[in-house]
């Protein structure tokens, strides 16, 4: 892995926390459980929607989701408070999936009234 890419920070702070204490003290620490939560519930959300999206694609979204919103639970709830990684590349995975997403939707055609009898033609058409 490249030099300063992954970061290993040393934590004080007690066991369980609970209510406001939770949100004091290493604000790094806060905020990467904090963004690892919000990435987790994006990619598990991205999953839920079926439009435009193969079905391998939603299980990808669906396991790092999990993966994603499990690690910030044991961040938040479970951890110790020793030492723990945060790796900045975590976060470009979700970037990537939500463009990924909008990409590969397919809008759905604006037919003029034309073409709209044109269909109706072709489905009365089909049906005789």
């Amino acid at each position: 892995m490249a030099p300063g890419f992954d970061r290993c920070y040393r934590s004080a702070r007690p066991r369980r926390l609970a209510g406001p204490e939770l949100f004091s003290g290493d604000y790094m620490f806060n905020w990467y459980v904090g963004l690892l939560a919000l990435s987790g519930v994006i990619m598990l959300a991205l999953a839920a929607v079926r439009d435009g999206q193969s079905n391998t694609t939603r299980g990808i979204d669906a396991i790092f989701g999990a993966v994603y919103l499990g690690y910030a639970f044991y961040l938040a709830f479970l951890f110790d408070g020793d030492s723990y990684l945060i790796f900045f590349q975590a976060f470009i995975l979700p970037v990537v999936m939500v463009v990924n997403f909008f990409r590969n939707r397919t809008p759905k055609p604006k037919l003029t009234d034309t073409q709209k009898a044109w269909r109706e033609y072709q489905k009365a058409a089909g049906r005789q």
